[in-house]
């Protein structure tokens, strides 16, 4: 199986598939590499090279107890580039997935990508600060990780059909929800922490109103998660350079309940593909 060594030598799994423009797909926390075959299958017969990886503590790369930091993951990403020596990529990430591709860009520069895009992800800050005062309590954050640690698979069990917002018809199979459950619980207790910490306490409102590439910003308007008017909404208004998708009565796992939709915006925005 391919792997390449993150930014400490860490060993991280990879998947490449296809040829062509190259699209490289960040998840968010808890799934890995596999949550992206909706879109990494049909994209790679479209014409276009699609490559996913597992994060530290994730799936099939090292389960470390370090490096869940942005700054950390972001230089992760930047070794995936460079391993596979990748040029004019598309980065598409998912939920946290979206601040490790912004650390990226300010950390890293511009040098190997033409465009960003941003689903249900949870910049540019989801918790309380004096300026953002529609952010979440602390407090209520704290006890939200404290509850969901005590017990994962039950809490990940009982808030699967939210991720998903099948109270508003959106339709997924017993099995898919199941699946995704698993693929959930199939990372280290201390990462699951760790990147739930990162992905809502860290301040990204400069870089991403910082952004220089083409952004593609999808999310539901039924996101749990991430919830919409502290996250996608918002960075409407403060990414530069950006298209704005908002999917009704869709929720944080619109890349699998919607998956044709989000598909074919990408195709869309990243544009000049194979037949």
């Amino acid at each position: 199986m391919p792997y390449f060594e993150g930014s400490d030598r860490t060993s991280l799994f990879y998947t490449d598939w296809g040829q062509g423009k190259p699209v490289v797909f960040v998840a968010g926390a808890w799934l890995s590499s596999s949550s992206w075959e909706f879109q990494m299958l049909p994209l790679s017969e479209r014409g276009l090279r699609c490559i996913a990886f597992d994060k530290r503590g994730h799936g099939r790369s090292d389960w470390v107890g370090h490096g869940f930091d942005y700054d950390t993951l972001a230089d992760d990403l930047a070794a995936l580039l460079g391993h596979l020596d990748l040029r004019e990529v598309t980065l598409v990430a998912h939920s946290m997935g979206g601040g490790e591709v912004i650390r990226y860009l300010s950390r890293h520069g511009y040098d190997r990508v033409s465009r960003v895009v941003l689903i249900s992800v949870t910049a540019p800050l989801m918790v309380w600060a004096p300026d953002n005062p529609e952010g979440i309590d602390r407090n209520v954050f704290d006890a939200l990780l404290a509850e969901r640690t005590r017990d994962r698979p039950r809490w990940m069990a009982q808030n699967a059909q939210a991720f998903f917002a099948t109270h508003l018809g959106n339709k997924i199979s017993t099995e898919l929800m199941e699946w995704t459950v698993q693929r959930c619980l199939d990372c280290s207790a201390k990462a699951a922490v760790e990147v739930i910490k990162t992905g809502c306490c860290t301040d990204l409102r400069e870089e991403v109103a910082a952004l220089q590439v083409p952004t593609l910003i999808i999310h539901g308007d039924a996101d749990a998660s991430a919830l919409i008017d502290l996250t996608g909404r918002r960075l409407e208004k403060l990414v530069p350079d950006n298209t704005y998708k908002e999917y009704p009565g869709a929720g944080h796992g619109i890349f699998m309940t919607h998956a044709d939709a989000v598909n074919q915006d990408l195709l869309d925005f990243i544009g000049d593909t194979a037949s």
